[in-house]
């Protein structure tokens, strides 16, 4: 059946939204470790936990200060202790988020290597004098607004930072700073850990000439071609594999903003040695406007399954796919894919997952995406907490390029937050989140959205999650079969099918509010049904069968 992690289903924890067990309003260790019997009923085998680490908080975690401590709000390293011992009497396994491209500002190596240009940690950060004229040595633009480039005045040199300021790069040339990052990746894995999800790890390696880019509309230009999947990088990836990931059974996955199927083939070939799967951005990309996506547009359903045939029919035979819909930097599935409306949200959240689980590859569920959370739609930017959100709303509303009103309707539908209002656990007070006031308001839908109703009725989301996941580890076709897309050009429904051997899987998806027929070549009402979000058999007319509005069939056959 493959290896272990193809057969499994991940599910992501964000901590500070997930469970608070001490009413301080923060989501926390403790409250993971309270929840994991809903993990486990769930079906998923594998958590990753988004940063626990110790980090002064500039960017929710993922500015670090210390890899090898947990961050108080989130309790101690005994907690976490606790935790995984009781993960793994469960059978669950915990998957860590390795961040480093980056450290925190705070974190003890960039305090000291910003002390004086001979410090022994001077080069474990990307360190430039500036041009001649004073000005940063390129008009990079940073993620979160900004120049890529701070100037430090006990030095006289800019430091580089792709993310915020006081998320400074760290230096992968550095053989020392190098060997320091595995041995923390080996302390881990000693601990019990699974692996590690890796962010933006096709940014470790920079362009050294560093160029400038092409001008943006914001006035930046535009450096991605030179830290993106940069001259080194197969060698850092080849190296972490060759010094720590060899020698445990692991599971990794490389978060991979800008990376294409030919490349993901060199990140994903088992022979590579490199990674087992990539994150990609090219789906939740879909309607990015000028202004990427503060100015969001339509999408096509064509276009989401032209890139998914190409991910499937790339890496086939050669790396793996993982697959999303959503994660904590992303907006809600339902909300973003499907429909959130009333009487559209719970079909269409099952149809959505009917897409994906059958998919070749492992798929992700976010927290919430299995009781069908939606975008919440705040009225004032005082009520967003994403560094993300919150910077772009004022940069490009100081610049003139987006009124108020547009910047609040683009972070209704993309920004970052809408993944991280609290888990709904039950309609009590602040959804059952916490008996304090949360850190970020609930999403007020809560009393008719939530896990105590979704645990309550045989026919919600949950169950139907819980029966994907099931599935996937009886019929060896969900992990091995071949991927062929069938109506590509239509608007309307996602139809694909996997092959194994003699056996065909048939997947029927309807991605509209309209009743919609689907001609086939073989006769479904023979197949066995495997899973479904309709209430009745599949009918056949003279049109072909029918889907009802977000209808979604699987169905299993011999050829």
């Amino acid at each position: 059946m493959g290896k272990w992690w193809q057969n499994s289903t991940v599910y992501q924890i964000y901590p500070r939204s997930f469970n608070d067990s001490n009413g301080d309003g923060i989501g926390d260790i403790n409250g993971i470790t309270e929840r994991l019997p809903y993990l486990k009923q769930l079906g998923i085998e594998v958590i990753w936990l988004s940063p626990v680490y110790q980090s002064p908080n500039d960017d929710n975690g993922y500015d670090i200060s210390d890899y090898e401590a947990i961050m108080d709000e989130f309790g101690t390293m005994e907690d976490y202790d606790r935790m995984l011992a009781e993960a793994n009497r469960l059978g669950l396994k915990i998957m860590m988020d390795l961040v480093v491209n980056h450290t925190s500002d705070e974190h003890h190596w960039f305090i000291e290597s910003r002390q004086s240009k001979a410090s022994e940690k001077r080069d474990y950060y990307i360190w430039h004098d500036p041009k001649t004229n004073g000005e940063p040595p390129t008009n990079w633009a940073a993620a979160f607004g900004g120049s890529v480039w701070e100037f430090d005045e006990a030095t006289g040199q800019y430091y580089l930072h792709l993310f915020s300021k006081k998320q400074p790069d760290l230096n992968w040339e550095n053989e020392n700073m190098r060997h320091d990052i595995y041995q923390m990746m080996r302390n881990w894995l000693d601990k019990g850990v699974a692996g590690f999800r890796m962010d933006v790890i096709n940014m470790i390696s920079k362009d050294p000439r560093y160029p400038e880019g092409e001008l943006l509309k914001t006035g930046y230009n535009d450096g991605s071609p030179y830290y993106f999947n940069g001259p080194k990088v197969h060698d850092f990836l080849q190296e972490i594999h060759q010094e720590v990931l060899a020698d445990y059974e692991t599971i990794t996955v490389g978060e991979m903003p800008n990376v294409n199927v030919d490349q993901a083939k060199l990140y994903t070939g088992e022979d590579r040695k490199e990674l087992d799967m990539v994150f990609h951005f090219d789906h939740v990309g879909l309607g990015d406007g000028e202004l990427g996506k503060w100015t969001p547009k339509e999408w096509k359903l064509t276009e989401l399954k032209k890139i998914f045939t190409r991910w499937q029919e790339g890496l086939d035979q050669v790396g793996w796919n993982s697959l999303y819909w959503s994660n904590h930097d992303q907006p809600r599935a339902i909300s973003r894919f499907g429909d959130d409306r009333a009487q559209y949200r719970e079909k269409s959240g099952k149809m959505l997952a009917t897409c994906l689980h059958m998919l070749k590859g492992t798929p992700y569920v976010f927290q919430g995406e299995e009781i069908g959370m939606t975008n919440v739609k705040f009225d004032s930017i005082d009520d967003y907490r994403d560094l993300e959100s919150i910077n772009a709303y004022h940069e490009l509303t100081d610049k003139g390029l987006l009124t108020e009103d547009e910047m609040i309707r683009a972070i209704h539908q993309r920004g970052r937050d809408n993944a991280r209002t609290p888990m709904q656990w039950s309609s009590e007070n602040h959804a059952g989140f916490t008996t304090g006031e949360p850190w970020i308001k609930v999403n007020p839908n809560y009393p008719d959205i939530n896990v105590k109703d979704a645990l309550a009725r045989e026919d919600s989301i949950f169950y139907y999650y819980k029966q994907l996941i099931e599935l996937r580890k009886q019929h060896e076709i969900f992990v091995k079969g071949r991927y062929q897309l069938l109506h590509p050009d239509r608007e309307d429904v996602y139809v694909y099918e996997r092959v194994l051997d003699d056996q065909v899987l048939v997947v029927l998806t309807n991605f509209t509010d309209q009743v919609v027929s689907v001609d086939m070549t073989v006769d479904l009402t023979k197949a066995t049904c495997l899973i479904t979000n309709e209430t009745e058999a599949i009918k056949q007319t003279e049109a072909g069968y029918t889907l009802q509005p977000y209808g979604a069939y699987a169905f299993l056959l011999k050829r």
